[in-house]
């Protein structure tokens, strides 16, 4: 497998695997999926981390969250 298919396939499982139940838990998951599709897509994570945590640590203000 490339490195591209092994980098869409973790987007994938860590998407998968949980949002989280508090605010917390919702950026660190937002931070590690951003990050890796930073990579993949950029080659610039820390700015995909910082999109990511910012979005999962505001969904559920915004009522986006599916688990609201």
């Amino acid at each position: 497998m490339t490195r591209m298919t092994w980098m869409a396939a973790l987007c994938g499982m860590a998407a998968l695997a949980a949002c989280g139940q508090t605010d917390g838990e919702r950026a660190l998951t937002g931070m590690a999926i951003g990050g890796a599709a930073g990579q993949v897509i950029s080659g610039d994570p820390v700015t995909g981390a910082l999109i990511g945590g910012a979005a999962g640590a505001t969904c559920r203000s915004l009522g986006t969250c599916p688990n609201n």
